[in-house]
């Protein structure tokens, strides 16, 4: 099916009134973009930030009269606003956004490949991954630098937890490198899906990985080893949490936080935690620790 698509220039402070009208003048669907390479690298627990310039795509059915909907617009609106109408190339849309994702290897033993597209090395540990709604693919920097802390670890006989799991691609992992057990965490129901999901499609057998809310989390939980994939901000103040669960002589890796952050992040943990240098990738660090005994 061949698609119009109307882009229109806002400020932040306009982009929901202009989101509402376009929706009511029966756009398909409606998608905000940066205008202006404004990175939004950590944003608040529960905040749903924006760019201060927004491009707003709007698709429409290819037979829509343009004069006619631009003209509504400027009527819902009060005003006159900067769009302009495109004609997309008829492509398979429901496809299209496989073309940007390909296999990743994740140190000696470890890739990470879509479940599409066939593993580069039959006998590597290959983690077959959907990505969907949930954060965890093993492209983004945060995520590869776990990877490649986890193929480099014994993890042999471990139970692990993976405390803001996402897609699962961390516990998935360390079970595919010979942990016993995982329990996956995260504040997202779609998170605890998705891992599940994944896990499935991995052929880890239900009863070696488990999913809890935070607050459902088991009060004898004990992991020998310890992945929080997160931000700065939270770490920190989870950092009781993540200390209570983690055992004695246990593991410990953190990401999610930039170089800079490295210094606070590690602060609350230093009384029980002996880290390594951290490792770092673009802008982004990962924290490698182990507990003392």
């Amino acid at each position: 099916m061949q698609w119009l698509q109307l882009i229109v220039d806002s400020t932040r402070d306009a982009s929901n009134a202009i989101e509402d009208a376009l929706l009511e003048c029966g756009a398909a669907s409606v998608t905000l973009e940066d205008a202006a390479d404004q990175p939004i690298l950590e944003p608040g627990v529960g905040e749903t930030p924006l760019w201060d310039n927004c491009s707003i795509k709007a698709l429409f059915a290819a037979n829509t009269d343009t004069a006619q909907i631009s003209q509504q617009l400027d009527q819902i609106l009060s005003s006159k606003m900067l769009m302009r109408w495109e004609q997309l190339e008829d492509k398979d849309w429901s496809q299209e956004w496989k073309k940007y994702f390909s296999p990743v290897r994740c140190g000696e033993r470890l890739w990470i490949c879509p479940s599409w597209i066939e593993p580069p090395e039959a006998d590597a540990i290959n983690l077959s991954l959907d990505p969907g709604l949930a954060f965890g693919t093993g492209s983004h920097p945060t995520t590869h630098l776990c990877l490649r802390w986890l193929d480099r670890q014994d993890l042999t006989g471990h139970r692990v937890i993976d405390y803001g799991c996402g897609s699962g691609i961390l516990g998935i992992a360390a079970l595919l490198l010979g942990a016993e057990k995982v329990i996956a965490v995260d504040n997202d129901p779609q998170a605890l899906l998705a891992t599940r999901d994944n896990a499935e499609r991995n052929n880890i057998a239900a009863e070696r990985i488990t999913t809890y809310l935070p607050e459902d989390v088991p009060r004898d939980a004990v992991g020998d080893t310890m992945l929080a994939n997160i931000l700065a901000a939270p770490l920190i103040d989870l950092a009781p949490t993540l200390t209570s669960l983690t055992a004695s002589n246990g593991l410990l890796c953190l990401s999610g936080l930039l170089e800079h952050q490295v210094d606070a992040v590690c602060q609350p943990y230093k009384t029980d935690f002996n880290f390594d240098l951290p490792a770092i990738e673009s802008e982004w660090a990962q924290l490698g620790a182990r507990k003392n005994g």
